[in-house]
């Protein structure tokens, strides 16, 4: 393990929130060295520690050389980031890793939302796993001694995270003329996405009890349906690991399979993602292209909601590449991923053409994901998350503790398995063939993403 006093880890942008301020003052407590670069008035506000803070106030042409004086004149051993699409994160990955830095990467879980993702190297689309075959992870799998256990019971987060990015864009918006060259990476702009949270925030109980009606009508209705996951229009992993330009171009897709493939009884049902603003008029546009594909009656959407009940009456699941599939293979749902997924693969997600998909869904291998689920446990999730109190506790323990071993369990396990370890034996807890039976029911409360 290295010394603590050999350590410097530099913070870039994390999730919204007190949650980095947080892990600094816990790594810097055991020793190691921490900074932070802020680029607007949110990042500063969130980080007390004006000892340990450098802002970044110039253009974005200025950011490479302005980095690797930092890296080289602080002796910064790991860079730690969250949010792979921002473009000054994209940079300094490329730059640090040049340096001869670690590049940590933080992001939302992968069984989210009782656990948190930490990976060297990349996430999402860009993570190690995407292009690791499934066979050599239920090799590694099967030398992790870990139950599959279900989520946590009453532990979410959602409106803790709507609310931490509100303040975020409030302090930005309050802020910006310290920080006169600074430019979101998102498209609405600071302005628009302070009002976007916080109509969410006003709206987000009527919301909520109209999905809850409308989940409880589908259900009762004894129609067989299939369900459409949609993700938030400007999420990354929808942009830049996914084959649609647009929204409305993965939406149209389904419909158009959905009506050359699916028997007639079946409805095909579009949810939102929790935290989806309607800064594209959803609803609209999903009753105009089923209206264009002659099936406007068998559509519909639901904004947000429970996503454990609704998975248990479906018949199939259709995604790009959100978390939420991860619900529906632990269900043994059948489900078709169109984009890069660390779960699009083989025995997990379907690989055939969605109408066909559509037509006749192919169920997951059980024992497959239960090795997979277990295997993401041992390596990329780490309990907690970014947001609530008591979730941000455990998650920072968790992940100081990791940063500080330099650990890489990913690297670690995959490399065991390459090198011919001798297989340790799974839990004698688990099922007999270690995986949960298709519609083992989760805690409702688990379902929350």
């Amino acid at each position: 393990m290295t010394e603590a006093a050999d350590r410097s880890f530099l913070f870039l942008q994390g999730p919204h929130g007190p949650f980095l301020a947080e892990l600094g003052a816990t790594l810097a407590a055991m020793g190691a060295g921490v900074l932070r670069i802020g680029f607007n008035a949110g990042d500063a506000a969130e980080w007390p520690d004006r000892g340990r803070y450098l802002p970044f106030r110039a253009p974005a042409a200025a950011w490479p050389d302005f980095l690797r004086g930092v890296l080289r004149g602080r002796g910064v051993t790991d860079l730690v980031m969250y949010g792979d699409a921002r473009p000054l994160h994209v940079a300094a990955a490329a730059i640090a890793a040049a340096e001869g830095v670690r590049v940590h990467w933080l992001e939302e879980g992968y069984l989210r939302p009782h656990w948190i993702t930490h990976e060297i190297g990349g996430v999402n689309g860009a993570s190690r796993l995407i292009d690791t075959p499934i066979a050599r992870i239920r090799a590694a799998a099967r030398r992790i001694d870990l139950p599959l256990v279900p989520a946590p019971d009453r532990w979410g987060a959602a409106r803790a995270h709507a609310w931490h990015g509100a303040i975020h864009h409030a302090r930005l918006l309050a802020g910006w003329r310290g920080y006169p060259h600074w430019q979101s990476h998102r498209t609405p702009g600071p302005a628009r996405e302070a009002w976007l949270n916080a109509r969410r925030l006003l709206t987000g109980p009527a919301r909520a009890v109209r999905a809850r009606i409308q989940g409880r009508v589908l259900r009762g209705a004894g129609r067989p349906y299939d369900v459409v996951l949609l993700q938030l229009s400007h999420d990354s992993a929808f942009i830049r690991h996914g084959p649609f330009p647009t929204m409305e171009d993965f939406i149209a897709h389904c419909i158009t399979a959905f009506a050359a493939g699916a028997p007639g009884q079946v409805a095909l049902v579009f949810r939102t993602h929790p935290f989806e603003d309607m800064r594209l008029p959803l609803p609209a546009i999903v009753r105009r292209l089923a209206r264009g594909a002659g099936i406007a009656a068998r559509v519909r959407l639901i904004d947000g909601g429970p996503l454990g009940p609704l998975l248990d009456g479906a018949r199939a699941a259709v995604t790009v590449n959100s978390t939420a599939g991860q619900q529906a293979l632990w269900r043994g749902l059948p489900i078709a991923a169109l984009g890069r997924a660390i779960y699009a693969k083989p025995g997990l997600a379907s690989t055939r053409p969605l109408a066909d998909f559509f037509a006749e869904p192919d169920p997951p291998d059980p024992a497959a994901y239960a090795d997979f689920r277990r295997f993401l446990l041992a390596t990329t999730q780490l309990p907690g998350s970014f947001y609530a109190r008591a979730g941000r506790r455990a998650a920072v323990a968790g992940l100081a503790a990791r940063l500080m071993s330099g650990d890489d369990p990913l690297a670690r396990l995959l490399g065991a398995e390459e090198e011919g370890v001798a297989n340790r034996p799974r839990n004698p807890a688990a099922d007999a063939d270690g995986a949960p039976a298709r519609r083992k029911a989760i805690p409702r409360s688990a379902a929350l993403l």
